[in-house]
């Protein structure tokens, strides 16, 4: 099996779970024992990155924060920073060379300072699949499933990622489902 770490799961119109349609999975983790990303294109409407600092205590920047994500539906009380590797913490796990995740809670007062990640998607919740369930959703085509690209990840607007992410290999995910099949 080839891990998927590193690689973004863009949902098809196969996807079988309506709460990942048109979502874009960075995935974090992936072996036998089973698999983690997080969707990097679905703000939290109702809270923001201001609501996360006055709530840890922290002083809130004049400058303009980025919205915070669901990452998905699984530990909706657990957060996540996906951040841009020149950054350094004690504890993260490298998921490529530029990208690190972490749940790091002095990433928080790092960014309120001005000396945090340059660029970063502050998640709540994440995505999870037990041993062979992320394969059997990619068996019925419910995902493709392409190198992930950091310009998509922390440049692209929200609402553009799902088509951009395929858009970078030349697919137009709004078309993949339909023409798609299995011999």
């Amino acid at each position: 099996m080839n891990s998927l770490q590193g690689q973004f799961l863009i949902a098809t119109s196969r996807m079988p779970d309506p709460r990942f349609q048109e979502q874009v999975v960075y995935m974090c983790a992936h072996s036998e024992e089973g698999a983690m990303g997080l969707v990097i294109n679905q703000p939290v409407p109702n809270v923001t990155m201001a609501d996360i600092l006055r709530s840890a205590k922290i002083p809130v920047p004049e400058s303009e924060l980025p919205p915070v994500y669901m990452g998905g539906p699984v530990e909706l009380d657990t957060a996540f920073f996906l951040y841009t590797a020149e950054y350094e913490t004690e504890h993260f796990l490298a998921v490529t060379e530029t990208v690190h995740l972490s749940r790091d809670p002095e990433i928080l007062r790092a960014i309120a300072e001005g000396s945090g990640p340059r660029h970063y998607l502050f998640m709540i919740g994440y995505a999870g699949w037990a041993p062979g369930q992320l394969e059997n959703e990619l068996g019925v085509n419910g995902w493709l499933n392409l190198p992930a690209d950091d310009e998509v990840l922390f440049h692209t607007p929200d609402e553009l990622k799902w088509q951009q992410a395929a858009r970078k290999h030349g697919i137009s995910i709004e078309l993949y489902g339909d023409v798609i099949g299995s011999a």
